[in-house]
């Protein structure tokens, strides 16, 4: 054993090394694989069309979520790659989560919710944001086609290794500013590039007291600094949230795997590559302005003026992005008016986010008439869940669109987008040009943020509810 302080990451990455490659890359182990009806399906059509069968199909969990609709009554839908992953999947003897069937749902909210994420482990999808992942405590990152591929045919995947990046939060989150509020300023505040070949270990107070599922929101946007890989250090927070979980451990198996997540956090002389900072005692809910996570500010902030930079490109990607967000330079972003709201996608839709968005309907409070207001569960436990607390029916009388579970607006590739020029408030995690309709203008909040300006018809402070 190295004598070495040794991070989280290094601790994993050591732990599932075959075979060191030369040059800082690795054939590596990988414990869990999930797909989904856009990336997976495709990979298991390309599975097929080499004849090769599944390494390992008892570690691959499947899901429909990207390309379904989120209709309520949605069975009988025309969603071709909803099919191909259905015949895929029975073929190679992965186990499906089907619409309607307890366990399906966005692939990055069922993952954690089954159990079959764990500590210490490596997780890969075709897909960026299986950062998400890393809020357990695994080293869990999105993958390309051939990569893929490769995964399902040989439980095996050559990566190199990525440097160690550590952003330790100071101080406390004041109230009604969230895990979202969090990342969206670390990534304005550091920028989109920040993360570019590292993993980023998030530490410090904020990170500690919150929940596991706001660290799943927190781990989620760390491919918008970047990075394929957001983690934070196992503790008994994620060990009660594992428990009793459909594919967690039981029994002996669980002691022992205890035993082995408590030995993961890093070392406390461990080095980092790069330490940042970040004090959030004063942060206020943020929201994006421009066409970049990166284009923030606080919710009381201000549209960037030519004048606020001196960079020559900064100053011209910050124009582009007021013209397609139709705000002038200056503009204050409280009051702009609003078509449009969002509450769903993998950064945003789980039980806390829901009960962060319900908590701020008491009182007979009502969506503004000109908005559309939508809630989309992550999962179809989330959903049931939700319906047995009453949040539905909260939503509903309210005036929100209560949806079955899925990515929806987030990715509109299921044709669910808003239309050219509408804006629109969204707890999802991209706010790139065209990203949830042709046109459409997406500014990225909280679900605080988001239900208040749902209510207000108008951008709105969460605080002033």
């Amino acid at each position: 054993m190295s004598s070495t302080p040794r991070t989280l990451l290094d601790k994993i990455w050591a732990d599932h090394v075959i075979e060191e490659l030369g040059d800082g890359w690795a054939l590596l182990h990988i414990d869990r694989q999930l797909l989904h009806d856009m990336s997976g399906s495709r990979g298991l059509q390309e599975l097929a069309a080499r004849g090769l069968k599944a390494a390992c199909p008892e570690l691959t969990f499947a899901t429909p979520d990207h390309t379904v609709s989120t209709a309520p009554g949605r069975r009988g839908i025309d969603a071709p790659l909803w099919s191909v992953l259905r015949e895929g999947t029975a073929a190679q003897g992965i186990r499906l989560f089907d619409l309607g069937e307890s366990g399906q749902g966005i692939v990055h909210v069922m993952g954690p919710e089954l159990g079959f994420v764990l500590p210490g482990t490596t997780v890969i999808c075709g897909d960026s944001h299986t950062c998400t992942n890393g809020a357990l405590g695994a080293m869990a990152f999105g993958v390309g086609a051939s990569e893929l591929m490769h995964a399902l045919a040989t439980q095996t995947l050559m990566q190199r290794k990525p440097k160690a990046m550590r952003i330790r939060f100071t101080g406390r989150l004041a109230e009604r500013v969230t895990a979202k509020d969090l990342i969206l300023h670390a990534i304005g505040r550091l920028g989109t590039a920040a993360g570019t070949g590292y993993a980023v270990e998030y530490a410090g107070e904020p990170i500690e007291a919150m929940t596991v599922e706001q660290r799943m929101t927190l781990c989620n946007l760390s491919i918008e600094m970047g990075a394929k890989i957001g983690m934070v250090a196992p503790d008994e927070k994620v060990y009660a949230y594992l428990r009793g979980r459909r594919f967690a451990p039981t029994g002996d198996t669980w002691d022992r795997a205890v035993d082995y997540w408590r030995s993961l956090p890093g070392d406390a002389n461990a080095v980092f590559h790069r330490d940042e900072t970040l004090a959030v005692d004063a942060l206020v809910p943020q929201i994006s302005w421009g066409t970049s996570p990166e284009q923030e500010c606080g919710i009381d902030g201000h549209v960037p003026a030519p004048e606020e930079t001196a960079d020559l490109a900064r100053r011209e990607a910050w124009q582009q992005a007021r013209d397609y967000m139709g705000l002038a330079a200056g503009a204050r972003l409280l009051g702009q008016k609003v078509d449009r709201v969002f509450i769903g996608s993998c950064t945003n839709s789980r039980m806390t986010d829901l009960r962060d968005a319900a908590s701020l309907l008491a009182g007979g409070r009502r969506v503004a008439p000109h908005v559309q207001a939508w809630v989309v569960p992550g999962s179809e436990d989330v959903k049931r869940e939700a319906e047995a607390e009453g949040l539905d029916a909260i939503f509903e009388a309210a005036g929100f669109h209560w949806r079955e579970p899925g990515c929806s607006m987030c990715v509109a590739a299921n044709g669910e987008t808003a239309g050219p020029a509408e804006r629109v408030v969204s707890t999802s995690n991209r706010n790139f040009v065209g990203r949830q309709g042709p046109g459409a203008r997406t500014h990225l909040a909280s679900p605080f943020t988001a239900v208040a300006s749902a209510l207000a018809g108008e951008i709105a402070d969460p605080r002033e509810l």
